[in-house]
């Protein structure tokens, strides 16, 4: 895996659940002044799932394993990824530490695939603290939830 990636990703909710955005910068140099910006949303989704679904099509969107820094404002998919929550997840047979179904499975169990694919180091940032590319990943999700006429998420169950 000779590729070094840089990504920063965001997830955005109105309501939680509501409608939902997600967005991506990929950086396939350090240097590279045109990154690869995706996005996209959901009518009636969670904060959660945007915040993976924006990771898995960064994912995605590579066209070759890679060696991927990562950089996320979600606690939850940075902790799910390097403190081995989905390891232990998949070891329970899908159950959390508090006995009930792990959340998003759906979207875990894509991710996964991709996981294998790639070398992948999340980095946690603070979100809304002035970092340039995770604060253009938050405008952009934020301004798809608000945008309308989304398509639903099928994956999501209240």
């Amino acid at each position: 895996m000779a590729n070094e990636i840089t990504i920063y990703t965001d997830g955005s909710c109105l309501g939680n659940p509501g409608p939902g955005g997600w967005a991506c910068r990929i950086f396939k140099q350090p240097d590279d002044t045109n990154p690869l910006t995706l996005s996209g949303g959901f009518s009636h989704t969670t904060n959660n799932r945007m915040e993976i679904i924006s990771v898995l099509e960064a994912l995605k969107a590579l066209p070759e394993p890679s060696c991927v820094q990562i950089y996320s404002d979600s606690q939850y998919v940075c902790s799910a990824i390097e403190k081995g929550w989905l390891s232990s997840w998949i070891k329970k047979n899908w159950v959390n530490s508090s006995k009930q179904p792990v959340k998003n499975k759906d979207l875990w169990l894509l991710l996964l695939v991709e996981l294998n694919r790639h070398k992948v180091t999340m980095h946690w940032l603070r979100g809304h603290a002035g970092q340039p590319e995770n604060e253009r990943c938050d405008a952009l999700a934020r301004s798809i939830a608000e945008s309308g006429n989304l398509p639903p998420d099928t994956g999501y169950h209240s």
